[in-house]
């Protein structure tokens, strides 16, 4: 019986303490009259609940994005479009001395591009020998051989047909030239002999007055010759390189990175050379039909330069829209001056024929979705690899842009990363 009662008494005394406590938390004069008796010289500081003196203005919330008053004093609109103003300014300069650098050194930049392109055109090939049984070097050494080879031995029937067929060209635009002179006469415009005469002695007067510029361009391009050759050696020793050694080229500039940006470098990384190599593949695939449908047209109607015709096709389709455009004026060009305009005619519904089969057939059937890019960032991609890098800049550019493109959207894509067959996972030993 006392226990009990003295457990009862117990529990008396705790809730009386336990109200006794929740009173003094919710008078908070009790606080601070605690603490004016205990400092009564100090001056508390005011609080939230503190009353602004008589003509104060009230302050405003602070924004979660402010970290001081003057902040939230301006509006929300100007603090957003001058955050994106300074962050747009820093990576316009980083652009900026990113293309600087890339013009300074383009000579090495430009074989590079074009190495990795060659790789990738070339990487199935060297696979298909090491799945023979060839050392890799060997194998390496065999692909890119052989392709030097096909290379040279086209140049060559190029060369030789262009030797052989001048002739008989120039006498067709002498011929050509005759008829344009007769319609101008003849024709709408009924131009005299006098007239025809002072333009031509305008175009000799304008070649005598710029000689001195064609002069120093012949000296530049003796400079681009030397720079042809020295860009020409690293492309074969990059490319060879890159066929032997990608793999280990690819995991060391991995490595170098943070651990935790790794696997999704290497995941982007990977999946940009698979977008490069099905880019490349088909482009070849695209351009030898091309050529070829133009060039049987060509040897048809027996127009001259039928197979530098078709290899200057296969060399344009690299440049998407506009290389395809340029290669068929040339062989537009050639069948009036052999053939009249009729079949010149001809031979430009061919073009257009083969470019609308290209372009709304062949391209997305074979590059697929994967590679697709849009026609608005394939012309500005081409106009800037022109103004950056001329003939080769339009040729690398695309590529470029499918590269980044896949690695930008894979980057993006919030996902783990596949875990590579041979990786090793350590656990953390516990404490």
């Amino acid at each position: 019986m006392g226990g009990a009662r003295l457990r009862r008494f117990d529990e008396l005394r705790a809730r009386i303490r336990r109200a006794y406590a929740s009173g003094r938390s919710s008078d908070p004069s009790a606080g601070h009259a605690a603490a004016s008796d205990s400092h009564p010289a100090a001056t508390p500081e005011p609080g939230p609940l503190a009353v602004p003196p008589p003509g104060a203005e009230e302050p405003k919330d602070l924004h979660p994005s402010t970290s001081s008053r003057d902040d939230a004093d301006v509006p929300h609109a100007l603090r957003i479009a001058a955050a994106w103003s300074w962050r747009l300014i820093v990576i316009g300069l980083v652009a900026w001395a990113l293309v600087r650098v890339i013009g300074t050194i383009r000579i090495v930049i430009i074989p590079l591009a074009i190495s990795l392109l060659l790789s990738a055109l070339l990487a199935s090939l060297v696979g298909v020998l090491l799945r023979a049984r060839l050392p890799r070097s060997l194998a390496t050494a065999v692909v890119l051989v052989a392709g030097v080879a096909a290379v040279v031995g086209t140049l060559t029937l190029v060369v030789n047909e262009f030797i052989q067929g001048v002739p008989h060209l120039s006498r067709d635009a002498t011929r050509g030239i005759r008829q344009i002179q007769e319609w101008l006469k003849t024709g709408p415009l009924h131009l005299s002999d006098n007239q025809l005469n002072s333009y031509i002695e305008q175009g000799e007067r304008w070649i005598d007055e710029n000689t001195q510029s064609l002069t120093s361009g012949a000296v530049s391009t003796a400079a681009t010759v030397a720079e042809l050759l020295t860009g020409t050696l690293l492309v074969l020793f990059a490319t060879f390189f890159f066929l032997r050694d990608g793999e280990k080229i690819w995991r060391f500039l991995v490595r170098l990175l943070p651990v935790a940006a790794r696997w999704r470098v290497d995941d982007a990384g990977r999946a940009s050379w698979s977008t490069l190599v099905a880019y490349v593949r088909a482009t070849v695939l695209v351009a030898f039909i091309d050529a070829v449908g133009i060039g049987i047209f060509l040897v048809i109607f027996d127009i001259p330069f039928a197979f530098p015709l078709a290899a200057l096709v296969f060399l344009g389709a690299f440049i998407p829209i506009v290389g395809a455009t340029l290669s068929g004026a040339v062989a537009v060009l050639v069948a009036l001056v052999d053939s009249g305009w009729v079949t010149a005619l001809i031979i430009l519904g061919v073009v257009i024929g083969v470019q609308q089969v290209e372009g709304n057939i062949l391209q997305p059937l074979i590059m697929g979705r994967a590679v697709a890019i849009h026609p608005l960032a394939v012309i500005v991609g081409i106009t800037a690899g022109v103004v950056l890098a001329g003939i080769v800049g339009a040729l690398v550019s695309v590529p470029l842009i499918a590269v980044l493109n896949t690695a930008v959207r894979r980057l993006a894509h919030r996902r783990a990363p596949e875990v590579p067959p041979d990786a090793v996972v350590i656990a953390a030993k516990s404490p």
